[in-house]
């Protein structure tokens, strides 16, 4: 599915009931984005270039972006590619990108970056069990990977070896989450769940529309 991308912040995590059933959601808030330009690359294919988070401190080669399409200063700049001529006439008229392209009951996908979790070993980044309950001649093993390959054949560790690294801080995408309710006066949006990321973090919210066919 191909969806034009909604600029959020999530906010917090909350419980609530709906005719008496308990759902747990995350509140979105929406960012102000601004549609800097629209190209059409063929007959059905067109490319929405967007920008947010307004600020003056920016380099010479934005300002004259921003300059030549007659817009706002900002910070961050997005391009969704391969919307076709149907969806690009629900915004073709907005300057704008809100919540007013969404519906109470349809599903998003939502990108976003995952809690950084720092230099981990193998039995946070992996669940590994380690070696055990310690035992005569074992010294500081307890949380250890273990073997890691053969000294004489391969003679070599492989590629892809789950080995202790840098966790999380990596793009994840949701998929599915439903909205559950949309306020238009505050600018608030409840899906189901829970999205990646730490609160205030900018999220993409991608409307899902219909597929495009190359």
């Amino acid at each position: 599915m191909i969806g034009i991308g909604i600029i959020g912040k999530k906010k917090e995590m909350i419980s609530i009931y709906i005719k008496d059933k308990l759902y747990v959601c995350t509140i979105l808030k929406l960012v102000k984005s601004e549609i800097i330009n629209i190209k059409k690359n063929d007959i059905n294919n067109y490319s929405i270039l967007i920008g947010y988070n307004e600020s003056n401190k920016i380099n010479k080669p934005l300002k004259g972006i921003f300059k030549k399409y007659k817009v706002n200063n900002y910070k961050n700049i997005l391009q969704f590619n391969k919307i076709t001529y149907k969806n690009i006439e629900s915004i073709k008229n907005k300057r704008n990108i809100d919540f007013t392209i969404l519906k109470i009951g349809e599903k998003i996908d939502i990108i976003g970056k995952s809690i950084g979790k720092g230099f981990q070993g193998v039995v946070k980044r992996y669940n590994f069990s380690g070696v055990g309950e310690k035992s005569h001649g074992q010294h500081n093993r307890l949380r250890s990977p273990g073997s890691i390959g053969a000294g004489t054949y391969p003679g070599k560790v492989f590629k892809g070896t789950k080995m202790a690294g840098r966790m999380g801080n990596k793009r994840i995408t949701v998929k599915n989450l439903k909205i559950l309710y949309i306020n238009e006066k505050y600018n608030f949006l409840l899906v189901k769940g829970s999205v990646p990321g730490k609160i205030n973090k900018y999220l993409i919210i991608k409307k899902k529309y219909e597929k495009f066919n190359n």
